[in-house]
């Protein structure tokens, strides 16, 4: 078949593909979505679920910048927790569930509105390169396509190996079959390859869970959702629950032990720390009895439920005798075991922070490809691959996120200053800046960068002004008027605060930990006009108060990051050789030769670069 020549070619359409179309797309590049089943978009082959701690900012932040991961988790929503309430707002982190089949249709659905993008169902098993540059794609089919760039964002497909106990069979998931060819002709170009793993549960038969004996998890009764701009409509939440291991739980796994994969050496890749399997849970952590299970609904209309903390690659009868034996499950029937998937990972230090690679110009990497585990992860890098693509297609420079504008800056500031060797998750403890990082004010960071290089809508970036302007207006309010001590005092003795005896202004009185505006505003007469059930106000007052609460903490961390920021201004040659610095430590060249940080700053937060070495090279660019 003949293809006309396309702008971006991407390869994919999980997470990060999809969110890369989308982005190109929208900034008016041609684009083709190249997939293997054009019914699996975006698919959540893992746990039905998007966002929670970090992730949760992360769709924010997507969303803010006119991404379409918020839109859809927000539409195929069935259950919605603000996760972290009780602490800080630089903790609260949105998290859904989703009804899995409903959120890979909407995607597609999505994709298919937008102008710019066509798709085909097909495995690309090579690239076409002249030199150090891209020029297209080679796929099963015998095609070969040509485009100016191309987003590989291969998932776990890539040479993929699935671990059933002692049985191991080719596959980039479940069902799917894997891609062979570009690892092996990177690695000929000069790309070093790896392998990780990842796993997943059992998939449960919800009919045979006596729920009776599980502990309910509702949703919030306020659901906030991720999007900015669509109004929200869920009316009803499915719940979750949760479920315990036992003693003779892993007294059962454990007798499957000897026919791991993971303990027998057949999987050589590396898991994830942060989310390991139950029996890599009994091993590092023996002296604990239990482990708390999540028992997730897949969706409205399914009775499928996945068993997040059950991750497991043990031999399928000693997965279903150990699930029988949980409190719950004792006649639990199983849709599909769980099991291991090792696959090929590029080490991301390969890369720019545009996530271009250094190696072939035009060729960009996103997702688990650079080692990244999680959805959300995958989807903020395919966005900014498919936003750097075009940018580069019109002869402008990439957009980098800093660390402190977002956590999309962190992440992929992470993957390329400290590089990879486990799958790496997102967490706010990543962030040294996390109180600018909130999930409520992503627009506010990062709407109008986006809007400014044709990303973001007019609409949505509209919003943004009129929410600044409210939010100003309300604080403006609360800092001009008054309370006195007949209208607050019955509140402040009821939450255990001192009594006031002489008038205070409403923005001091705020400053209290034991006093939110919510509760002001039902008991001050002055505040009753922001009395109201609509979402944007409701937003607005939120941001205000938060605002007004942590000012002097908001300004001490804007302090620290204008530090940074001039680290950041401050740019290394181009590929320089850093043994030529003979000051420096041979440790410290090592690994400025191998990363080749672009600035100050990111040399800075390499691993084992001292502060000695950052003032040996900004004296030798004569700063």
């Amino acid at each position: 078949m003949y293809f006309e020549p396309y702008d971006i070619i991407v390869v994919g359409a999980g997470h990060a593909g999809c969110e890369a179309a989308a982005a190109a797309a929208n900034m008016d590049s041609k684009v083709l979505l190249i997939t293997m089943d054009l019914r699996l978009m975006a698919s959540m082959s893992c746990n039905p679920a998007m966002g929670g701690i970090a992730k949760g900012q992360i769709v924010r932040e997507i969303d803010a910048m006119g991404g379409y991961s918020g839109i859809v988790s927000d539409r195929t929503m069935i259950q919605f927790r603000m996760l972290n309430k009780s602490k800080g707002p630089a903790m609260w982190s949105p998290r859904c569930q989703s009804d899995k089949m409903m959120f890979s249709a909407e995607w597609r659905s999505m994709l298919e509105k937008t102008p710019n993008v066509d798709f085909w169902q097909d495995t690309v098993v090579g690239l076409l390169v002249n030199g150090d540059q891209i020029k297209g794609v080679k796929t099963l089919m015998g095609g070969e396509i040509e485009s100016k760039a191309v987003i590989l964002t291969n998932g776990t497909f890539l040479n993929g190996l699935i671990h059933i106990g002692e049985q191991h069979f080719s596959g980039g998931r479940m069902g799917e079959v894997a891609s062979h060819g570009i690892s092996e002709q990177l690695k000929e170009l000069g790309f070093e390859v790896k392998r990780l793993k990842t796993g997943t549960p059992v998939r449960i038969d919800g009919r045979t869970i006596d729920f009776s004996r599980l502990v309910e998890q509702k949703g919030d009764d306020e659901v906030v959702g991720f999007s900015y701009t669509e109004p929200f409509k869920i009316t009803k939440q499915r719940s979750c629950w949760i479920a315990h291991t036992s003693l003779k739980v892993h007294e059962t796994l454990r007798k499957g032990f000897k026919y791991s994969p993971m303990f027998n050496g057949r999987i050589q890749g590396v898991g994830p720390r942060y989310c390991p399997s139950i029996e890599d849970k009994i091993e590092r952590f023996s002296g604990k009895d239990s482990h708390q299970l999540f028992v997730e609904p897949e969706g409205w209309t399914t009775e499928e439920y996945y068993l997040n903390g059950f991750s497991s690659s043990l031999p399928d009868y000693i997965q279903y005798e150990a699930l029988r034996q949980i409190e719950g499950f004792e006649n639990a029937k199983i849709y599909r075991p769980g099991y291991a998937i090792e696959y090929d990972y590029f080490p991301p230090e390969q890369l720019h922070h545009s996530l271009e690679t250094r190696r072939i110009h035009g060729l960009y990497f996103a997702g688990q490809i650079n080692g990244t585990t999680g959805y959300e992860e995958a989807a903020c890098q395919g966005m900014m691959s498919g936003i750097n693509a075009n940018l580069a297609l019109r002869n402008d420079k990439p957009l980098v996120l800093s660390r402190y504008e977002a956590y999309i800056g962190v992440l992929i500031d992470d993957l390329i200053t400290k590089g990879v060797d486990e799958p790496y998750r997102m967490f706010t403890s990543r962030a040294e800046h996390r109180i600018l990082l909130r999930q409520d004010n992503a627009d506010a960071r990062l709407t109008e960068m986006s809007y400014s290089m044709g990303l973001a809508k007019k609409d949505r970036y509209q919003k943004l002004l009129e929410k600044k302007k409210h939010v100003a207006e309300i604080k403006n309010f609360l800092n001009e008027n008054y309370v006195y001590p007949d209208q607050i005092n019955g509140l402040l003795e009821q939450k255990e605060s001192t009594k006031i005896e002489q008038k205070m202004k409403m923005s001091y009185l705020l400053l209290r930990p034991q006093i939110n505006l919510s509760e002001m505003i039902e008991v001050l007469p002055s505040l009753e006009q922001y009395k109201s059930q609509d979402r944007f106000i409701r937003e607005c007052l939120e941001e205000a108060e938060i605002q007004i609460k942590y000012d002097s903490y908001i300004q001490k961390e804007d302090e620290l990051a204008d530090k940074l920021r001039r680290l950041e201004n401050v740019k290394l040659p181009k590929d320089f050789d850093f043994h030529s610095i003979q000051s420096l430590s041979y440790e410290s060249r090592e690994k400025l030769n191998r990363y080749q940080p672009e600035t100050l700053g990111q040399a800075s937060r390499i691993s084992g670069i001292s502060p000695a070495d950052i003032n040996v090279l900004a004296i030798f660019l004569g700063r």
